[in-house]
């Protein structure tokens, strides 16, 4: 289940900045931007024709280079650093969709008390007495209020 933005807001990710336009947004020069796409540490989304364009995030994390390059800090380190940067945010991106995915799972079975995620990912109410495979699946105990029926 996916959450959409709302229509004014801007999505970060959209590559809208032509390299000159996003080497002045950046406070670099062109062909810094275009050497640090060459060796992979900011690459820009391409048109069809080839000219590279950068997005909001493009253009953050071109500061981002510039502060740990001012701070001592070399390119592979640099490069390292956004690789896990954007690993943590496709993590988030994950983690809010199973949360999701568990809300509609506990709204459309109300007294369910546990549940089994399976390794395919596949969300399976458990009713009581049942087992589960624990080297396969996680188990996730709501814990019972008092207000539950038995």
């Amino acid at each position: 289940m996916a959450q959409r933005k709302p229509e004014h807001e801007i999505d970060e990710d959209s590559p809208v900045f032509a390299i000159a336009a996003a080497a002045e947004l950046s406070g670099m020069h062109p062909q810094t931007l275009r050497q640090y796409d060459r060796i992979g540490l900011v690459v820009p989304a391409r048109t069809q024709g080839g000219s590279r364009r950068y997005s909001i995030r493009h253009i953050e994390q071109l500061r981002e280079v510039a502060r740990m390059s001012a701070d001592g800090m070399s390119l592979p380190a640099i490069v390292r650093i956004l690789e896990l940067e954007s690993r943590v945010r496709e993590l988030h991106v994950r983690v809010q969709a199973l949360e999701a995915r568990v809300r509609v799972e506990v709204e459309n079975r109300p007294g369910a008390r546990v549940f089994a995620a399976g390794a395919t990912g596949a969300v399976v109410s458990l009713r009581h007495g049942r087992r589960v495979r624990r080297s396969t699946d996680i188990v996730l105990w709501r814990p019972r209020h008092p207000d539950d029926d038995e």
